[in-house]
């Protein structure tokens, strides 16, 4: 700075004095060499010259302040790979703007018994505002428009006071399982699997996070309203809340024994007390239950619904609700390695249900096995895969191919049948494989293809299995 000063300096003197010669000649040509007794002493030409100096040189930094304090409040305006974003020069304040499209086909095989129509689809639709206040306070507002409806996703503020202790709150996933804490554009199959189906999705809550030892170990734990398996609501019908905690560790994270660097694992658990309600003014029904779907998203399992309304009389009621206390837990683990992959999770859930003055408290589970591998050799990891050569016919480029498989499985407590769950109708297994690969044509630009089977225990009439569901379902991605 103060070389700049100096330099300021010099010019403003080289400047003045310039003026000043130049003003000296001119009065000699015009007046001769007679007027030169006339002319100021030469010590006052010189104080005066200082002075002028000085006068400009302050102007010159008043200048040069000015310039740096507009360029402190100035505005960066980018359009880049994670999308376009308003940042303020001193990275206190930025808007990011992103979003991603996944458009689907279905097709289903063999389905003569359970029929299903073959379709293509717009499964997600996300727009993403993501916003920083002050460098430590992030917000997110994420709308989905797919399925030819506008759903809140995430609406939430997130305090990052240090890496070890971050509060978040207002709407957004509960951390629990893996595969559903990954972003929608980081899975590797269509579908999730079967584990998710007793997770909780996105709720309203508080959660304190942070990760110590330089991610070495991450934690989680909040108080969210409480949700069905696999629901998302904003909203809740009882007073009681859920708790939620996670603890997942890389405990060779910064060992530098690469092939071990990849390796995490964790277990999660929620725990609260669920109640259905029948308001018979209103003759409006809330299980508080959930129904289990296949990756064909077709229901294979519910738990008993009267249809109609329900009498005025509860007692008589023929519908089946959450009544008591619900707790999920969830042991889970991942490697990844060079270009391989592995993840796999197993979710226990006990939850009470009732039928008029019968009671059960009934324990499903479900866990999967899933593997990945980049045949192009990029490197694998929980989040997405990015090619290192982009898909580019004219220079022989063809991004990253991943082949993917995985098995997964659902289980109902034997005790929902036949009184909480009707077996002509509901299966009380369910076993699925599917295989597929992953396209990354570049980092933004996804196409995937699963071939997915399930086979079912249960949940026809007769004391018959429930016909297979055989489907192809195929998506582009674009995310930016």
């Amino acid at each position: 700075m103060g070389s700049i000063r100096m330099a300021g300096r010099f010019m403003v003197f080289v400047t003045v004095l310039s003026m000043a010669v130049g003003a000296g000649s001119l009065a000699f040509a015009e007046e001769g060499p007679g007027v030169a007794a006339g002319s100021p002493a030469p010590g006052t030409s010189l104080e005066e010259l200082d002075q002028k100096v000085r006068v400009l040189e302050r102007k010159w930094e008043i200048e040069q302040e000015n310039a740096a304090a507009r360029a402190k409040q100035a505005a960066f305006v980018t359009a880049g790979k994670d999308g376009f974003s308003i940042r303020s020069s001193d990275g206190n304040f930025q808007l990011k703007f992103n979003g991603f499209v996944q458009a689907d086909g279905r097709f289903y095989l063999d389905d003569e018994k359970k029929p299903a129509t073959n379709t293509f689809l717009v499964r997600r639709a996300f727009l993403n505002f993501e916003g920083t206040l002050y460098r430590n306070y992030v917000f997110r507002i994420q709308s989905d428009f797919g399925g030819g409806k506008t759903t809140l996703q995430d609406a939430y503020l997130d305090a990052r006071f240090v890496p070890a202790f971050q509060l978040l709150a207002g709407k957004t996933k509960v951390p629990f399982l893996l595969e559903r804490i990954q972003s929608a554009t980081d899975r590797r199959f269509v579908e999730l699997a079967f584990p998710n189906s007793l997770s909780p999705n996105r709720d309203i809550g508080a959660i304190v996070h942070g990760d110590l030892g330089k991610g070495v170990l991450s934690y989680a734990a909040g108080v969210f309203n409480g949700l069905p398996d696999g629901d998302t609501s904003d909203g809740d019908i009882n007073d009681d809340k859920d708790g939620a905690a996670r603890i997942f560790a890389h405990p060779f994270k910064n060992t530098g024994i690469e092939p071990l660097e990849g390796f995490g694992l964790g277990v999660a658990a929620t725990y609260g007390n669920h109640e259905g309600s029948v308001d018979n003014s209103k003759k409006i029904f809330t299980s508080n239950l959930p129904s289990y779907k296949t990756s064909g998203q077709q229901t294979f399992f519910s738990y008993r619904t009267r249809t109609g309304e329900p009498d005025k009389d509860f007692s008589t009621d023929n519908n089946v609700l959450a009544d008591g206390n619900r707790t999920r837990i969830s042991p889970q683990a991942y490697y990844y390695w060079g270009p391989f992959g592995l993840l796999g999770e197993y979710v226990r859930i006990r939850q009470e249900v009732r039928k008029k003055n019968d009671v059960a408290r009934l324990t499903n589970s479900a866990w999967q096995a899933a593997a990945y591998y980049v045949v192009t050799g990029e490197k694998n990891s929980f989040k997405h895969i990015a090619p290192s050569k982009s898909f580019d016919l004219s220079k022989e480029q063809f991004g990253a191919l991943e082949l993917v498989a995985r098995y997964s499985e659902l289980r109902v407590d034997g005790d929902a049948f036949p009184k909480f769950a009707d077996p002509a109708k509901s299966a009380n297994r369910a076993k699925a494989w599917a295989a597929g690969f992953n396209w990354y044509l570049n980092p933004k630009v996804r196409i995937q293809a699963n071939y997915e089977r399930t086979r079912f225990t249960g949940g026809a009439s007769g004391n018959q299995d429930r016909e297979q569901e055989k489907v192809i379902l195929n998506r582009v991605e674009v995310a930016y």
